[in-house]
C-alpha cells in the first residue's frame, strides 16, 4: 500500500455503450514519481487515463463506475470544479497539437485567462515554463514564430510546457514518444526524469523499454483488467504473475 498516494482509484469501471473497457482498476500512485501503464492495444490504458483527467466525459454514450481521488478528493464529486480539476491534472497526447499562434502565446494564452497575471509576470512564466521542459535555449529568440513551425519533439515539449505553465501537481502522458524519432524521444524520456522531482507523472506506453528506463512503479493492464503493479525492477526482472511474465518476455502483445 503506497502512502498519501497523489491518486488513488478504486473498482473503476468503464462502459463505452454496452462495451466495458475497464473492469474494477484499483490503483495507488505515489507523488513525484514517474508510473507507466504497460499491456497491448486495446487493454484500457488510455480510456484509465482519460478517467483520471474526466476527458472521457466528452464521449457519448460513456459511464464510470467506482471511486477516483486526486490529492485525496472525488474527482466525480457533484461539487468538482472541471476547471480547476484540469489545471491540477495536465494531459499530454500521442501527438503534439500546439495552436496556430506564436511560440509565446501557446505558453501564456492559459495563464493569462486564468490568473490575471501583469506581462513581466507573465513573460517570466513563460520563460520558467519553456525551460523547465528543456526548449528555452531553442526557441528563446523566435517567442514570435509560429508554433506550426518547430519540429515534432519540439512541439511534444512545447505542450508539456504548456502544461507546466498552468502550474498542475500531476501530469498524464499518453504515449508522448510514439510520433517521434529517437533523439526527440531521448529528449523528453530525459525530461519525464527531471520534471519527476517536482510532479506525479502516469505515462502510457507500448514501448517496454521506455517503460523499464523511465517509470519507478509500473502497472500491467490486460484486457481491461490490471494483471499486475509493482514496482518497475520487479514487474521486468522478477513478475510475480504468468501473464505478466510472457508480455514482458514478448511472447505475445
Amino acid at each position: 500500500m503506497i502512502s498519501n498516494p497523489a491518486v488513488t482509484t478504486r473498482d473503476v469501471n468503464f462502459f463505452y455503450g454496452t462495451h466495458q473497457a475497464l473492469l474494477d482498476v484499483s490503483l495507488d500512485f505515489p507523488r513525484n514519481t514517474v508510473s507507466a501503464l504497460i499491456g497491448p492495444s486495446g487493454c484500457g490504458k488510455s480510456t484509465y487515463l482519460r478517467c483520471i483527467s474526466r476527458m472521457n466525459d466528452r464521449i457519448p454514450s460513456t459511464r464510470m463506475d467506482g471511486t477516483i481521488l486526486v490529492e485525496g478528493e472525488n474527482i466525480y464529486a457533484r461539487r468538482t470544479n472541471l476547471v480547476q480539476l484540469r489545471r491540477k491534472v495536465g494531459m499530454i497526447f500521442q501527438r503534439a497539437a500546439p495552436f496556430p499562434g506564436s511560440i509565446y502565446d501557446n505558453i501564456a494564452m492559459a495563464p493569462r485567462l486564468h490568473y490575471g497575471l501583469s506581462k513581466p509576470d507573465l513573460e517570466d512564466l513563460v520563460e520558467e515554463a519553456l525551460t523547465k521542459a528543456v526548449l528555452w535555449d531553442e526557441v528563446k529568440d523566435s517567442l514570435k514564430k509560429s508554433a506550426l513551425a518547430l519540429s515534432g519533439g519540439q512541439q511534444q515539449r512545447l505542450c508539456i510546457a504548456r502544461t507546466l505553465a498552468v502550474q498542475p501537481h500531476i501530469i498524464l502522458m499518453d504515449e508522448p514518444c510514439s510520433a517521434l524519432d529517437p533523439i526527440s524521444t531521448a529528449k523528453i524520456e530525459e525530461l519525464i526524469h527531471e520534471l519527476a522531482k517536482d510532479y506525479t507523472l502516469i505515462v502510457v506506453t507500448h514501448n517496454l523499454h521506455q517503460a523499464a528506463r523511465v517509470s519507478a512503479y509500473t502497472a500491467f493492464f490486460l484486457n481491461g483488467r490490471v494483471i499486475e503493479h509493482a514496482k518497475t525492477d520487479e514487474i521486468f526482472q522478477r513478475p510475480a504473475v504468468a501473464e505478466t511474465e510472457d508480455y514482458v518476455r514478448g511472447r505475445f502483445g
